[in-house]
């Protein structure tokens, strides 16, 4: 089963010209979001993402940036700390996460 969250959300960006191909994404992802194409990162999905930021605190170049701790991964943590399905607080508005 594949883990999507809130859809269009996430804040994960790769700079691709930055990007030098080590794969270190690939190794710590727990969600595989990432693949190696052409020598490079690319992002398969960010709905798959639930900014947990391993990605960019591992990449050697910084080409990868994420802000930890809101949107998906909150919302999720936050509903399982309530016994809720996993809400950022935002209502109907989720381009706030």
């Amino acid at each position: 089963m594949t883990m999507k969250y809130l859809k269009g959300v996430s804040t994960l960006k790769l700079d691709t010209a930055k990007c030098t191909g080590c794969g270190m994404c690939l190794k710590v992802c727990p969600h595989a979001v990432f693949i190696l194409e052409n020598r490079k990162a690319v992002i398969t999905d960010a709905d798959l993402c639930m900014e947990c930021g391993a990605c960019a605190g591992n990449c050697p170049v910084e080409a990868l940036s994420v802000t930890k701790g809101v949107g998906c991964a909150q919302a999720v943590i936050k509903g399982f700390l309530n016994g809720t399905e996993p809400d950022c607080g935002c209502g109907d508005d989720s381009s706030c996460c």
